[in-house]
């Protein structure tokens, strides 16, 4: 990091970066950027005279928490809070002399001897642990490269040409639905899409902008004056309804129609989605012409979808075909997830951190005769074990439930109020 972008500053609050324009936090410009628009962000920070590639370069250092190897950290970052060892609100709580509301009169006093401040105890229980601030360094970097003029991002195919079947839409009337629908194939690496007749033209600005950064299928999409010119290079044709139609061929679920196609197209040939009008679907001489029907299961009283939606279970039924899908986005700092549990940068507890839980909450609960009468304390014992191995709590909270069981037995001072 450019020593003109951000410094370390020691103070009575430890080792902060900051911002060395502003003289301030590095997390307090981070939160101010993710409060507002991106837009205004930028706006306000060359108002300060920063550049764009300087506000780029501090959201990178946050995002990428540079600060660790400077053993630096912001004041209300989670960071902070975790090396400060205050793993529970009861720790926390007792870091501090005073703790006081901006909402009342009340304050709670603790044996420490920091001091802070909060709105009211409810802003206390959400905010004690302190903000991911590099979380929101992330989500401002990705709007700033990637967001702000969503109708402008070209981006790019994911297959060949003739790789993914082409979608096909007869007469779409509304190009807010033409948007939509290339969003939809976007979501599932869907890339070609043909329009027949489209009412309001071809192209479209409406579309480009209801495609929310889809843009690539647009400007790639063709337009065509019937069918006919429209299915013409292509060797098998799937058509949607939601209709009983009188004629003999194949109907297939979502699932089928898609592995068919993809057996088509792994054998050299070019196949099509075909949808119909947003009105009435697709008229019986056009299914006519298609190999197969695709019928969606859905609820029989109800069977009408829009169009977006019905190219959007089409398209999910690719991707889980083609073997390219991810749980959610990958992106510089978000990586592929794994179905299954989650858990981030914790780890499942070990049997040393689960029986030492159970040696803590057994004690205490010995300490309030809890187990009466006496002889049932192996079999209760061995049922709250048995509750908690089940259970397979990480290491962090196994850390979380020893720190409550701290703070109900913690011994409290005698009020002399009381007379006891």
């Amino acid at each position: 990091m450019s020593a003109n972008l951000v410094e370390i500053a020691v103070g009575a609050a430890g080792r902060v970066p900051q911002v060395a324009l502003t003289r301030e936090p590095v997390a307090a410009l981070v939160h101010a950027a993710h409060e507002t628009a991106v837009a205004d962000a930028v706006a306000a920070w060359q108002a300060r005279g920063g550049t764009s590639d300087a506000l780029d370069a501090i959201l990178v250092y946050c995002a990428e928490r540079r600060c660790a190897d400077q053993a630096a950290t912001c004041p209300g970052c989670r960071r902070r809070t975790e090396e400060e060892g205050s793993t529970s609100l009861d720790r926390f709580v007792s870091r501090h002399a005073r703790i006081e509301f901006a909402a009342s009169d009340v304050e709670v006093k603790g044996p420490g001897t920091a001091s802070a401040r909060f709105h009211d105890l409810d802003d206390l229980t959400r905010r004690w642990a302190g903000e991911e601030y590099w979380f929101w360094a992330r989500r401002v970097l990705r709007k700033l490269r990637h967001g702000v003029r969503r109708a402008h991002i070209a981006g790019s195919p994911v297959a060949g040409e003739g790789e993914t079947p082409a979608v096909i839409l007869m007469e779409p009337q509304l190009p807010e639905n033409i948007g939509m629908v290339a969003r939809a194939m976007a979501n599932f690496g869907l890339d070609e899409l043909r329009l027949i007749a489209p009412r309001d033209g071809w192209p479209n600005e409406k579309a480009r902008v209801a495609a929310s950064g889809a843009n690539y299928v647009i400007d790639d999409a063709r337009a065509y004056a019937d069918l006919a010119s429209a299915v013409g290079d292509l060797n098998f044709i799937a058509a949607t309804t939601a209709r009983q139609r009188d004629l003999r061929k194949p109907v297939l679920t979502p699932r089928a129609a898609i592995a068919e196609l993809k057996r088509r197209i792994e054998a050299g040939e070019r196949v099509g989605l075909l949808f119909g009008r947003e009105r009435n679907g697709l008229e019986t001489d056009e299914v006519a012409g298609a190999d197969v029907l695709v019928m969606i299961p859905v609820n029989s009283r109800f069977a009408s979808l829009n169009l977006a939606q019905a190219v959007l279970l089409l398209g999910y039924e690719w991707i889980e075909a083609s073997g390219r899908a991810t749980l959610g986005r990958v992106t510089t700092y978000e990586q592929p997830l794994a179905e299954g549990l989650y858990l981030g940068e914790d780890r499942p507890a070990t049997k040393e951190e689960l029986f030492g839980f159970f040696s803590h909450l057994e004690g205490a609960l010995d300490e309030r005769s809890f187990f009466n009468p006496p002889e049932r304390r192996p079999t209760v014992v061995r049922n709250i074990r048995t509750l908690f191995t089940r259970l397979a709590p990480t290491a962090q909270e196994v850390r979380t439930l020893r720190g409550i069981i701290a703070a109900f037995t913690k011994r409290r001072p005698m009020d002399p109020s009381s007379g006891s």
